[in-house]
This record gives structure tokens, sequence and C-alpha cells, in this order.
């Protein structure tokens, strides 16, 4: 992650000591496990627990430079500190135990971030749904007016979809933290599933059930999946913000700060540029997803193809979700709506978004559904080209009128008519507050 984008708890989660550290604590679970079975003598064991009780990342990486190898620099770099009792650091393990457990314990902790920003995210879109439940705007199909809905209906919708999310991604951290303590091709052949368990267990992980010598990356690739997932609807939201901010629209803007300044050549610019942020953020998170796919097909017990491609995509990931994540949440809890401009734009055609309801209200008295149609359309079209609106063309037209009455006209253009189910969206995403 760069600086620019990067939040101060994901970063925790990935410093290098932070991974040294998790190293050290596997190694010496191991150890304390290999002593309770009887293989690490007491003696052993005691000097290991009180000479084995800090990482340096500067040695490590002193002796990476020469041996080229980061894990046996980790151990040189701890057992230089010990005596004849160093050798039981490793026993039975492979660089894979200590990397894929690690890593599953970043992921976990990385993920409980992004699901926090996600959780207040879902907070500021539930509060924004019950505020504009009542708030009229023109819905819009294909970008073109289509008929009423109102603001908080449309955050209903993102409400219900961020649930979803959460639930995904919930699930997905599930199934990434799962460690591995099975050895050479993850046999256990020289390190028991008794030591897996125990060193799992006290990391707050599950062992694989069946481990090769890495963990399957069907897992990883889950978890990038649903981020990736998670941000399709942050662009999906910031998308609409986009266009909402339109000069010819109008109806809701980002926040904009006293000294901020949206144009280097354009004073008067106020540009979206939180939500375009968000929008290339997704992107990011949809080609590290495909990238932890690629990771999924290694050679027989295991390769490190995906080991080069893992160092940037599980920290970037998780990074670009959580600030991508809090970005939006800031976005829309400043989100300023202007109530009068979306109602101004509900009557920009002049009743045509009630078309709909003429036509079904023809139908229902008995006219031919084809006929009724053109007969609408036709009272559309006047309306688009004359100067009267919609409702003054229904009632002039006398093949409407043989169907229906003013007051009919009247009703079907009545716009609590179209608002009324609405309160079945918000029962059904459990947004009725009574």
């Amino acid at each position: 992650m760069i600086d620019r984008y990067a939040l101060p708890e994901i970063r925790e989660v990935f410093t290098e000591r932070r991974r040294l550290e998790l190293w050290l604590r596997i190694e010496l679970l191991v150890v304390e496990a290999l002593h309770a079975a009887g293989v690490v003598p007491d003696a052993d064991f005691q000097r290991i627990a009180e000479a084995a009780t800090d990482v340096d990342p500067a040695r490590a990486r002193q002796i990476e430079e020469e041996s080229g190898h980061d894990v046996i620099a980790f151990l040189r770099s701890v057992t230089e500190r010990l005596g004849p009792e160093g050798r039981w650091l490793h026993f039975g393990l492979t660089s894979s135990d200590l990397l894929d457990t690690a890593s599953a314990v970043q992921l976990r902790d990385g993920a409980n971030v992004v699901l926090g920003e996600l959780e207040r995210l879902i907070g500021v879109v539930r509060g924004l749904a019950l505020e504009h439940r009542t708030t009229p705007m023109v819905g819009r199909t294909h970008g073109i007016h289509a008929e009423p809905i109102t603001f908080g209906f449309k955050l209903a919708g993102w409400y219900a979809e961020l649930l979803r999310d959460r639930d995904r991604v919930a699930r997905a951290a599930e199934e990434a933290a799962v460690g591995k303590i099975s050895g050479a091709v993850g046999s256990h052949a020289n390190v028991s599933a008794e030591v897996e368990s125990f060193v799992c267990r006290s990391l707050g992980l599950r062992p694989d059930s069946a481990s090769t010598q890495v963990v399957s990356r069907d897992r990883h690739a889950e978890l990038l999946c649903a981020i990736a997932i998670l941000g399709g609807t942050l662009e999906r939201m910031a998308l609409e913000v986009r266009h909402l901010q339109r000069t010819e629209v109008a109806e809701a803007f980002e926040p904009f700060g006293a000294g901020q300044q949206g144009s280097s050549a354009m004073p008067h610019k106020r540009n979206p540029v939180l939500s375009e942020r968000v929008t290339g953020m997704a992107r990011l998170l949809r080609a590290d997803a495909l990238v932890a796919l690629e990771n999924m097909a290694l050679w027989h017990e295991r390769d490190i193809s995906h080991s080069s491609a893992e160092r940037f995509i599980l920290e970037r990931s998780l990074g670009v979700a959580a600030y991508a994540t809090r970005l939006f949440g800031d976005l829309l809890d400043g989100l300023e709506v202007d109530r009068d401009r979306m109602a101004t734009n509900l009557e920009l055609l002049h009743g045509l978004v009630y078309s709909e309801a003429v036509l079904l209200a023809l139908v229902a008295k008995g006219a031919d559904r084809q006929q009724a149609y053109r007969l609408v359309q036709e009272a559309a079209r006047r309306a688009s080209e004359g100067s009267r609106s919609f409702g003054d063309e229904l009632r002039a037209d006398g093949g409407v009128a043989e169907w229906l009455s003013g007051e009919e006209i009247a009703g079907a253009m009545d716009l609590r008519h179209h608002l009324s189910g609405i309160a079945a969206t918000y029962r059904a995403v459990g947004l009725d507050d009574g």
C-alpha cells in the first residue's frame, strides 16, 4: 500500500515486524507442543522460552541478503542468540508452515478491519435511508426518467446489498482463517496433527483439513473475490453519486471543504473526486481477485508461483477495501441532498413519468393493451413537443377520454400511488421503523 491510501490499522497487520513476530510465535508454539509430548527436554524448552522473546528485523534482512531465503534468514537471526537448544526451532516444519499460518492470521485480522469499516458504512446508509424514506425523486433507467421513487428507496437497495457484502466477506474470512503445521508435502510425517491442532487453536485458527505443503489457494481466492464484489457495490454507489452531482442533475453532492479546490484551472469546479477515487479502487480489487484465482493452480504438492504475487495482492486488497469503504462512509456521512432539485427534476417532463399508470388504468377499464399503449404514447409525444402537460394532453385526447374521466387520469398521476409500495421494500430489508 502507498501512504496516500494506507489505513494505519491495515498497515500494522502487514508490517515486517508483525510477520516475523507471528513466525516466532508459531515456532514457539510448536516447541511448546513438542515439549508437552516429551520430545523437547525441560531445560531446552525453558532456555528457548527465556531467550527467544523478540525478533530482529534488521538482522533478518541482513542474513537474507546472503542466504536469499526469508525463512532461513529469520531462523538464523533467532537461533544465533541461542545455544544447542536452538536445534528445536523448526523441528519437523517447512517454510510454508510459517508462511501460510502467519498469513491466515493476517488475512483474518485484515478482514476484520474491512468488516469494521463496512459496519460503519452500513450504519450511515441505514440512517440516510430512514431520513429520506419519503423524499421523492425520479427513478431512472438507461439514464432516462422512468417513474417516481424516493431517495430512501434507492438507499434501501444499497443497504440490502451492503448486508450481503458483509456476510460474504465474513464467510470468506472464516474460510481463509486456516493454518497448517503439517511439514513438507503436508503429510504430517515429521510433525503430528496434534501439534498442528494445538498451534492453530492457540492462534485462533482452524487446521486445514487436507493441506499439501501449502494451504489450498481457493481459500484466498474466495476472500479476494468477496472483497472484489464489495468493491463492485462501492463502485455502483459511487457511480450513482457521480451522476447525481452532474450539473444537469444536481440532486446530491459530495462534501466539499471550505478550503477545497476542485480544479487547478477553473475555480468554479466542484468535482466528484471521492466517488471517482472509489471507482478506481474497485478496479484494483477486481484485478487482485483475478490474480488470486490464478494462484490456485500450483504444481503437485507445492510451487511458489503464487508467493511473489501474494506479497502484493493480499495486503493491497484488504488495504484498498478498508480505505475505499471508509472513504465512501465519510462521503455519505457528509452527503448534501437537494430535495428541491429532486422535486424539480421529477416534474421536468410535466407528468410523463406517470405514463405506465395511465396505460394500466386504460387496460383496467377494458381497453386493448396495444391500442391503449399507442394512445398514451401519442399523448406523451405531443406533450414532449408542445406546450401542454401530459395530463392536459390526455384529457384532450378523445380516445383516452372514451375510457377515463379527468378524475381517473388525475388518480393515475397521483404521486402517492407510486410511492405507496415502497414500504414493502423497507420491511423486506429490515428498515421498517414502525
